[in-house]
């Protein structure tokens, strides 16, 4: 083979030896921090990551938010209504957070009966409601209903 054609042959084989390895990492490093978003209904069926964050969401029961009088601690309970969750979480929570209301808490799960969430986000206006949660809820309805 000629010199030259070695040389660039070489070349380019370690130009994409190291894009491979390059990709390979950020591949990994997508991996590593991607959250998944899990309902209540999911998390009864087992299907929640034990020890890793996610994302759980739903609707905040109605009536079920008890604020600390002596600190930021507020648990409530997040339901696709067909199952519950008792969420607990410590700082402050957004301006549109309420019952009733659409909610993603991100955070992990407490053995298998508690979610501990480290953010919580509310719904932006009256009509929105967040499409994983809606997917989420029709799902669950479907299961109850005995369909696929």
């Amino acid at each position: 083979m000629n010199p030259t054609r070695r040389r660039r042959l070489v070349a380019i084989s370690v130009g994409l030896l190291g894009l491979g390895i390059a990709s390979g990492f950020v591949i990994y490093a997508l991996r590593e921090n991607m959250q998944h978003f899990i309902s209540p209904s999911d998390i009864a069926l087992g299907k929640a990551p034990q020890g890793h964050r996610f994302r759980l969401g739903g609707v905040v029961l109605e009536g079920s938010v008890k604020r600390s009088a002596t600190s930021l601690d507020v648990d409530f309970v997040v339901t696709d209504r067909f199952k519950d969750i008792p969420v607990r979480y410590t700082g402050i929570l957004p301006d549109l957070f309420r019952e009733g209301q659409s909610v993603v808490a991100t955070g992990t799960l407490e053995g298998s009966t508690r979610f501990i969430a480290e953010e919580v986000l509310a719904k932006h206006d009256e009509n929105y409601m967040p499409t994983e949660v809606a997917d989420a809820i029709a799902k669950a309805k479907a299961q109850k209903d005995g369909q696929p």
